[in-house]
C-alpha cells in the first residue's frame, strides 16, 4: 500500500513538473523554424543626384513551395527583395497582393522551395487569451530568434478586409526591428498572426506588440476566389456618412488587390488621406453599400453575406451596389465577366 501510494505521489509531482514547465520551446523551434525567413529589401528615393539607396530588413513564414506570407510595410514601394532561407539559400521574390490596413502581404519566389518546412495556419479565433505563444524572426537582422510570450489580448480599428473585421493579437512576446512579418505561432506550432507593430516611447519593445490575425490575413489574401476578399475598407456610421456627403452608410473601400474579383471588376480604393474623429481614412474610393441586394452597414451583415456567397456556385457572378462621385451603380463581377460593367441602378430590373 506504501508503495503504491509513493508511485501514485510521484505521478503527481511529474504531472505537476510538466504543468509547471509548459510547452517544449526548444523542440518547437526545432520543428518550425525551418519554415521561417528573413526578407531583405532595397528601395531608392528621391531622383537624379539626390536619390538615396535604403535597405531593409524583416520576416516572413513559407506557406508552400513558392508563397511567403510577411509584414506589408516589409515589402511597400520597394524595388528588389530577396528571400533567405534558414539553410542559406537566397531566393530573389515579387509582391502578389499587400494590404496596408491589415498589414499583410504575399510573396512569390521566383522558383519554387520544395525542401522548406511549410508553416500551417490555425483558426487563430481558437486561441485564448492567456495562452503561451513563440515568435520567430530576424531582429536587428539576427535571423532565426526565438522570442516567447503570452497572447495578452485581441484589438480591431473598425476596419474591415475579407468581410471580417481585422483583428491584431496583443502580445508581450518581445517584438523589435527585424521582426515584422514574422510568424507568431500557438503551442501546437501553428501560425496564429503575422507580427506587425508595437507601442513604444522609447522606439523598443516596452513589452506590448501586436500581430495582424490569421484569420484576418487569411480573408484578405489567401481566399482570392471570393468576392469578399482582396479589399479592405472602414465601415462608416450613419453620423460619419452624413459628413462626408453619403446619403447611407457603408463600406469605404480604402485599398484593392487588382487581381481580386473586385478589383479586376473595377473597385475603386481611396487616395486622399484625411481624418475624422481621430480615424485616419483614405477617400475617395467606393462605397459599398450591398452585396447581391445584402446591406452593407454592420460587421453582423457581412456574416450574413459570407453566408449567401458560400451558396452561389463557382461561376456565378456578384452585383455590388457602390456609390462613386455621387452617383450609386452596381459593380457586376464573376468570372463570365471581363472589365467593368457598371449599371445604374434605376436601369437594372
Amino acid at each position: 500500500m506504501r508503495h503504491a501510494f509513493a508511485a501514485l505521489f510521484l505521478l503527481y509531482l511529474s504531472f505537476i513538473s510538466q504543468a509547471v514547465v509548459g510547452a517544449d520551446f526548444a523542440a518547437l523551434y526545432a520543428a518550425h523554424s525551418d519554415s521561417v525567413v528573413t526578407i531583405s529589401t532595397v528601395s531608392s528615393k528621391g531622383w537624379g543626384q539626390s536619390q538615396k539607396t535604403e535597405s531593409g530588413i524583416g520576416s516572413g513564414v513559407l506557406i508552400n513551395e513558392k508563397q511567403i506570407l510577411t509584414a506589408a510595410h516589409v515589402v511597400d514601394g520597394v524595388q528588389t527583395i530577396k528571400v533567405q532561407f534558414k539553410n542559406g539559400d537566397v531566393i530573389p521574390a515579387t509582391v502578389v497582393a499587400s494590404l496596408n490596413a491589415s498589414d499583410v502581404a504575399l510573396l512569390k519566389l521566383s522558383r519554387a522551395y520544395p525542401e522548406g518546412t511549410f508553416a500551417t495556419l490555425a483558426n487563430s479565433d481558437e486561441t485564448p487569451v492567456g495562452s503561451e505563444v513563440f515568435i520567430i524572426g530576424s531582429p536587428f537582422g539576427i535571423s532565426q530568434t526565438l522570442s516567447v510570450g503570452h497572447l495578452s489580448g485581441r484589438m480591431n480599428r473598425g476596419l474591415m478586409a475579407g468581410g471580417l473585421p481585422i483583428e491584431f493579437l496583443q502580445t508581450d512576446t518581445a517584438i523589435n526591428t527585424g521582426n515584422s512579418g514574422g510568424p507568431m505561432f500557438n503551442t501546437d506550432g501553428e501560425v496564429i498572426g503575422i507580427v506587425s507593430f508595437i507601442l513604444s516611447k522609447s522606439g523598443g519593445f516596452n513589452g506590448i506588440g501586436f500581430a495582424t490575425a490569421i484569420n484576418s490575413a487569411r480573408h484578405a489574401l489567401l481566399s482570392s476566389s471570393g468576392v469578399m476578399a482582396g479589399f479592405e475598407g472602414i465601415l462608416l456610421s450613419e453620423d460619419t456618412s452624413k459628413a462626408l456627403n453619403y446619403p447611407e452608410p457603408g463600406l469605404l473601400v480604402q485599398r484593392v488587390n487588382s487581381e481580386s474579383v473586385l478589383g479586376k471588376a473595377g473597385l475603386v480604393s481611396g487616395s486622399i488621406p484625411a481624418v475624422i474623429d481621430g480615424r485616419s481614412f483614405l477617400l475617395g474610393g467606393d462605397l459599398i453599400v450591398a452585396i447581391n441586394g445584402l446591406v452593407c452597414k454592420t460587421p453582423h451583415d457581412f456574416t450574413m453575406i459570407r453566408s449567401a456567397m458560400s451558396e452561389l456556385n463557382e461561376h456565378d457572378t456578384y452585383s455590388v451596389t457602390i456609390y462613386r462621385q455621387g452617383e450609386k451603380v452596381d459593380l457586376i463581377a464573376g468570372t463570365p465577366f471581363k472589365g467593368l460593367q457598371e449599371i445604374p441602378v434605376s436601369e437594372t430590373k
